[in-house]
């Protein structure tokens, strides 16, 4: 059976995942790697559990373990790449506290899918060393400081003293180390959910939950919105309006194209994100690629092609002339350096790309193989031609089928969503029976 989903191993602790899943990846990964693994993990209560496990599995293969604590995502695969070796992120990015997850990273960047196989198939047979061979642990709590220099020198003349950030933190790994780098740079920051209870992650928070800022928002003031593990973020404009991650996008593009940054003029996007973006874009003579969703899938294709940009409408966002990986972090940094450079305000920025309606539901089901189903697709068929695009997909990660529906009538848009996710719950429950 096959554990990797589109962002590693992820499930309900104890249920799905358990700490004997832990132990066998850490053991297959020490038959692989060299003689060192850091692990890195956001603020869940089950993190704890997972990292014992997987360091037992590792060290009884002869492996050192680098105990990081917690960090962002992004700052782990940092770490990874300039020390050339392998990281596992413990961490269920933007779901809810019950859920968690063992991400594998190496040298920055996250495993291809041949990689990952072999991963499955050694995690099959345990491989116990000699005892005088058993791994050691070492606290590793540098790790956090060098992200934190590697940053500061990657925008050493950045000046944003004259932002005035809004931070929600989710509750998550960047509740300390992302502040701290935004002052840093002069900007005035308020944080709020920066008080983790190892339960409260992503709870009615962060990137996932974006009222929440915006009943906190202030005049003139930017919210900045991370999710728990901060590999994305999405922003609130002046006047408190989402900049999602294809807004996001569409500026960083622009300014990039202009700066010569922006290599072979294309960006990648998925299949997810707004027709609205692609013509924007079109129009400054910038090319578009999509992909199935999943960041694993968008960096694939920015390697392949060599694309400097790249993500998600959820914002999570890959510049590869800074990262390996999407960090809510650089996204900010690369947004608030284009504004301050433009005499703009963010809000006249994002204005400037059309976003068409788009309806989102998660329908949950009890197998989410039904959105392949034959019905579904003639359902979509339907919509083929028209003025409204229809995407209905598994969760990669959740119980649940996933229906998109964009159009130029919202109204129109919620009704074709709604009937969809009727089929599909109707097909479900005719399974279950």
């Amino acid at each position: 059976m096959a554990l990797f989903g589109t962002d590693g191993i992820r499930g309900i602790v104890n249920e799905s995942l358990t700490p004997e899943i832990a132990f066998r990846l850490g053991n297959a990964l020490g038959k692989i790697v060299d003689r060192r693994v850091f692990i890195g993990k956001d603020t869940r209560n089950s993190g704890d559990l997972l990292e014992a496990a997987l360091i037992s599995g590792l060290t009884s293969a002869g492996v050192d373990v680098y105990r990081c604590g917690i960090m962002p995502t992004p700052a782990l695969a940092m770490i990874t790449k300039l020390e050339d070796s392998c990281g596992i992120m413990i961490s269920a990015s933007h779901n809810p506290p019950e859920y968690n997850g063992l991400k594998v990273i190496l040298r920055g960047f996250k495993l291809p899918d041949d990689v990952e196989k072999r991963i499955e198939e050694e995690m099959e047979k345990t491989l116990l060393v000699d005892y005088r061979k058993i791994g050691r642990v070492i606290d590793y709590k540098l790790a956090v400081d060098e992200y934190y220099d590697y940053v500061r020198k990657m925008y050493n003349d950045l000046d944003l003293s004259g932002f005035k950030l809004l931070v929600d933190v989710a509750n998550g790994a960047t509740f300390e180390i992302n502040p701290e780098i935004l002052e840093s740079f002069g900007a005035k920051v308020e944080i709020i959910n920066n008080k983790p209870d190892g339960f409260n992650i992503n709870d009615s928070c962060g990137s996932t939950h974006p009222e929440y800022a915006r009943k906190k928002m202030r005049d003139g003031w930017i919210g900045i919105l991370y999710d728990g593990d901060g590999d994305r973020c999405i922003i609130l404009d002046e006047s408190g309006k989402e900049v999602h991650g294809d807004k996001i996008i569409g500026i960083a593009a622009k300014s990039m194209y202009h700066e010569k940054r922006l290599k072979n003029h294309a960006v990648v996007l998925t299949i997810l994100s707004n027709i609205g973006v692609e013509k924007y874009l079109k129009k400054l003579g910038i090319k578009t690629i999509r992909t199935k969703v999943g960041d694993r899938y968008v960096l694939q294709e920015m390697l392949s092609n060599e694309i400097m940009l790249g993500g998600e409408r959820s914002g999570h966002i890959i510049f590869l002339d800074r990262s390996t990986t999407g960090d809510g972090l650089i996204t900010t940094l690369e947004i608030l350096r284009i504004v301050s450079k433009s005499e703009r305000t963010l809000e006249e920025l994002a204005d400037e790309i059309p976003d068409y309606p788009q309806v989102m539901l998660n329908v949950k089901v009890n197998n989410k193989e039904v959105a392949r189903r034959q019905e579904i697709f003639e359902e979509i068929k339907k919509y083929e031609g028209s003025d409204y695009r229809v995407i209905v997909r598994p969760s990669g990660t959740e119980p649940v089928v996933r229906v998109m529906v964009e159009g130029k009538d919202e109204t129109k848009a919620n009704e074709i969503a709604d009937s969809i996710a009727k089929l599909v719950i109707q097909l479900d429950n005719k399974e279950a029976h």
